[in-house]
């Protein structure tokens, strides 16, 4: 009887010394200096693959929290984390629509999944990517889940469904799309704070070769300054995004009030929506931020026309259709 020899063992990859880096970051808030591009690259690779240690990477992660990340810093950790993506490929002819959710609900209610929803349904390609549970609140993909949409189980799963012409919708799991940037995050609960891996996650543009060609990218903030970092940053950096405040810290307009809405895209930046002040004139009535199975049925009411949509959320999709249609491919509303 003959046997099949075994295949060789992969051989695991050395230690990674982080402390020079450490030296750096972690002089506190006046005397941490920014690692170079390659450097912040490296370390945040060597961080996904598991090759710091335990002591050294929970002092890198304080080390960040207390500094802060300059953007070139972010640039070369984006750089890592898109490498350690599992590989998503988009349909040929239609720009995916890249929706990022990691806060969930605490308040107001989480909207993502109508958003992505009400896009899907025009044949617009939509890639929700983000946690299953965070710290207690109501995530987008548990509100997938009681509205009947399990979440893909692989990315070969959410490449099909992009590909849908009924519905492209595709619902993925940060643990599924990128099993090292999942770890990372999972730390939160050790520390008890956030880390770097929270802002990154958020700047994933998970489709292809992660280019700006091949999707558009709803990115939020929070505090009004932010955006002044975030338009310096994605003005700098090949882009293709759409910014506007969110509802908190989700990239879904704010169902009560108006807001700017920024196009930032090859260095240029151009504003499609002009801030309004305060609410709208018209506020909806809206459900309980904290209550899954209401949430999904008052999102269920609006995509049966029984109740209207909020006129924040319209005027969002407007400005996702009109970066569409001017797209560097060819948009869903113009197939070959």
């Amino acid at each position: 009887m003959t046997t099949t020899p075994a295949a060789p063992a992969t051989p695991a990859q050395p230690p990674f010394a982080a402390a020079k880096y450490i030296k750096e970051i972690g002089r506190g808030v006046n005397g941490a200096r920014a690692l170079p591009r390659e450097d912040a690259q490296a370390l945040f690779d060597a961080m996904l693959a598991g090759r710091v240690a335990d002591i050294e990477l929970g002092a890198v992660l304080m080390a960040y929290r207390i500094k802060g990340e300059a953007p070139h810093e972010l640039a070369g950790m984006l750089d890592a984390a898109h490498a350690h993506c599992l590989p998503l490929a988009g349909p040929p002819d239609r720009i995916v629509v890249s929706i990022p959710s990691y806060n969930g609900a605490r308040k107001q209610p989480n909207l993502v999944p109508l958003l992505a929803l009400l896009l899907a349904r025009e044949g617009i390609p939509v890639l929700v990517h983000g946690t299953r549970q965070f710290n207690g609140r109501v995530t987008s993909i548990s509100l997938f889940e009681a509205l009947g949409i399990a979440p893909c189980a692989s990315v070969a799963q959410a490449e099909g469904q992009l590909r849908s012409k009924d519905r492209p919708l595709a619902v993925l799991p940060i643990d599924v799309l990128s099993p090292a940037l999942s770890r990372l995050l999972d730390k939160r609960t050790q520390i008890g704070l956030r880390n770097s891996s929270h802002t990154v996650v958020k700047m994933l543009q998970p489709v292809g070769a992660h280019s700006p060609a091949e999707a558009l990218r709803l990115y939020s903030y929070t505090h009004p300054e932010y955006r002044e970092t975030l338009t310096d940053y994605f003005s700098r950096e090949p882009a293709n995004v759409l910014l506007a405040r969110g509802t908190e810290g989700e990239v879904v307009a704010d169902a009560r009030r108006g807001g700017r809405i920024d196009w930032l895209h090859d260095g240029h930046q151009r504003t499609l929506v002009d801030p309004t002040a305060g609410s709208i004139a018209e506020v909806p009535e809206l459900p309980p931020g904290s209550d899954v199975d209401q949430t999904a049925a008052w999102i269920r009411l609006v995509l049966d026309g029984k109740l209207p949509l909020p006129a924040p959320i319209a005027t969002q999709i407007e400005a996702i259709r009109e970066c569409l249609q001017q797209g560097t491919r060819v948009a869903w509303a113009n197939p070959v």
